[in-house]
Parts: structure tokens; C-alpha cells; sequence
């Protein structure tokens, strides 16, 4: 589906530290983070890319609907997060541009890494709240591993 590491756009290092933030701010909630990185797309919006890879990866056959998709366009220089009706509709249009906002100037600023791992964190902190982890019933139901575009 994908074709993994045509640009690679983060060292292995920096990629554990992604794959570490999504683990540990997964740990308190039943939600999911997927983080989505590609050189550029050919969507008329970035949020429409967003969402189409959202279906494609299948993030809306989570049980609470509760999935949330960072998805960063490194040449495009764009990044949107694509959220799941469940959680959604608990927080509002306003939090999800306050998350893009808090992340333009790090990622302007060169701090890409820094910037996805704050974001992974806030969301993974809201879903902690909106969606806490219950014991024996929670499941990690898709992979925490960074998807990479063909470009």
C-alpha cells in the first residue's frame, strides 16, 4: 500500500522517539495515535489527504471511534490531524487547530521531532481523558508504527 522509506525523513533514533511517544501516550487511553509522514500530496487540501489516508489505513474500525491520524507533509511544508467521530465530537474544531497551531512554529522552527512528540503527547493526554485505558478490556487495536508516503 505504502512504499516505505523512498525520503527518509527522520534517522532510526528519531524514529524510536516517535514510536516511543505514540506507545507511552497510548498507555492511558483505549485511543489511537497513527502518525502519517510523506513528501508532499496532490489533494486540494492537506486535511483531505489527511482523511483519505485515514479510511485507507482503516482508523474508523476502532471499536470507540477514537482514532487520530497526524499526518505531516515534509516538502509541502503542511501538517493536519484527522480525528475519528468519537473523539471529535468530544472536543471540538477549536482544540484540533489549537494543536495545529502549537506545532507550526517548532516544525517552521526545524524542531520536527520535538513537534510531533509534544502533539503525539497533548492528544495522547486528551484521549487519556475522554477515553481512559480500562483495565483487561483495552487492546492496542492498530500499529504504532510511523507510515511513510511514496514521496
Amino acid at each position: 500500500m505504502f512504499n516505505f522509506f523512498k525520503k527518509s525523513y527522520f534517522s532510526k533514533e528519531e524514529q524510536a522517539i516517535l514510536v516511543a511517544a505514540i506507545r507511552e501516550s497510548e498507555k492511558a487511553t483505549s485511543g489511537e495515535i497513527r502518525l502519517f509522514i510523506e513528501g508532499k500530496h496532490k489533494q486540494s487540501t492537506v486535511l483531505q489527504r489527511a482523511g483519505e489516508l485515514f479510511f485507507k489505513l482503516k482508523m474508523e474500525k476502532t471499536e470507540l471511534r477514537n482514532g487520530v491520524l497526524i499526518y505531516l507533509a515534509m516538502q509541502s511544508k503542511q501538517v493536519a490531524i484527522f480525528a475519528d467521530e468519537g473523539i471529535y465530537q468530544r472536543v471540538g474544531q477549536v482544540y484540533w487547530d489549537t494543536c495545529i497551531a502549537d506545532i507550526i512554529a517548532p516544525l517552521k522552527a526545524g524542531a520536527k521531532v520535538d513537534a510531533l512528540v509534544q502533539v503525539i503527547t497533548k492528544v495522547g493526554a486528551t484521549l487519556s481523558t475522554e477515553f481512559p485505558y480500562l483495565e483487561n478490556t483495552d487492546k492496542n487495536e492498530l500499529p504504532d508504527d510511523i507510515v511513510f508516503g511514496k514521496n
